[in-house]
């Protein structure tokens, strides 16, 4: 980690209003390190930056900010990590873009580590969150660190597959690191915390700002080997995540599911574009030349009810699932309610069904 009067002219460098990675990076290019650059003259800044920029870096007021960076850091477990510092993410100096100073609350040694990406949709099915938890600790469990977005739906269940295997999860957040968001996962940040790593280039006090998700999902993209996606629409921050890894020379893989269901077409749309189809988390580590042994799950048990092969894999409303089972309406709905007690299904917005496992 930087010296403290090292970290000092680091922190003033970005958080400067106007200044983003690209424009530090020139700064340093310019002149060699931060404390040359934040003491340079007006002039000597505007032959590197915008007057505006310049003027910011001159006169800007930082000091409660860079004093509060500089007291956050000193707290057990707290870092700010610098492109300088040897704990920098060696992944992510293969990028075009890599920050400058990043925010990380756990264990820092995760940033060196082989990772894989997953990611997928806030709103997911229950087959799908079941499918990354899955996925996330077989990887996990095969050593690799699990990194996403700690985002609802998909990007939790992998970061909860994540610690629940021998390695472990790094959360990528879009927020500075002293705000939780969403705050239904506060408890899972704690834990990632505890056990794994939180990970933020954006400032303390950063609130949940749209346009800097897409910042956000090139650094979970950029840390990985590969980038998967279990679940996604069309137009998705996945899908940006994926395209962020194909051009950052990373791998895309992605999971199929139904014709009919939305959340499906963006790993289609993926697949026809070159992405990876895999079927189990061995076709991720053989892609990668990891193939290392992959904890398998036990084999499902059989079908012991034909109501489950009516129901079939794809999510079904119960008039359809009437007409194919022959049951009336009412002892159908009898039937799935204790199909979905016993966790072999679950229900949908819709008055839909779908088959666990």
């Amino acid at each position: 980690m930087a010296a403290a009067a090292d970290l000092e002219h680091w922190l003033r460098l970005t958080l400067t209003p106007g200044v983003g990675p690209r424009t530090a990076r020139l700064l340093l290019q310019a002149f060699g390190s931060p404390e040359a650059a934040v003491s340079a003259s007006t002039a000597a800044l505007e032959r590197v930056v915008p007057r505006a920029v310049a003027a910011a870096i001159v006169t800007a007021s930082l000091d409660d900010a860079i004093a509060t960076s500089r007291s956050w850091s000193e707290q057990t477990g707290n870092h700010v990590i610098t492109l300088a510092d040897e704990s920098y993410p060696p992944a992510l100096l293969e990028i075009p873009d890599p920050p400058v100073v990043l925010f990380a609350k756990g264990r820092p040694e995760l940033l060196r580590s082989t990772s894989v990406a997953i990611v997928g949709s806030r709103n997911a099915t229950p087959q799908g969150i079941a499918t990354a938890r899955e996925f996330a600790q077989a990887l996990s469990d095969a050593g690799l660190t699990v990194v996403s977005g700690l985002a609802l739906g998909i990007d939790a269940a992998a970061h909860e597959g994540g610690l629940a295997g021998s390695s472990s999860t790094i959360a990528v957040t879009g927020t500075g690191l002293d705000i939780v968001y969403p705050a239904r996962n506060r408890a899972l940040a704690h834990r990632i915390a505890e056990k794994g790593l939180l990970l933020s280039e954006f400032p303390l006090g950063t609130g949940a700002i749209a346009h800097n998700f897409p910042r956000r999902n090139r650094l979970i993209s950029g840390l990985s080997r590969g980038v998967l996606v279990v679940e996604a629409a069309v137009k998705s921050g996945s899908l940006t995540t994926a395209r962020f890894g194909a051009d950052q020379g990373r791998e895309v893989f992605a999971i199929p599911g139904s014709i009919h269901s939305p959340l499906a077409r963006g790993c289609h749309a993926l697949i026809k574009q070159g992405a990876k189809l895999v079927e189990s988390a061995q076709d991720v580590l053989e892609e990668l030349h990891l193939a290392a042994p992959v904890r398998e799950r036990p084999a499902a048990p059989p079908d012991d009810d034909p109501l489950l092969a009516h129901l079939g894999h794809d999510p079904c409303d119960v008039d359809t699932l009437a007409v194919r089972s022959g049951l009336a309406v009412d002892v159908l709905t009898a039937r799935l309610l204790e199909l979905e007690l016993e966790g072999r299904i679950a229900s949908l917005p819709g008055g839909r069904y779908q088959r666990l496992g």
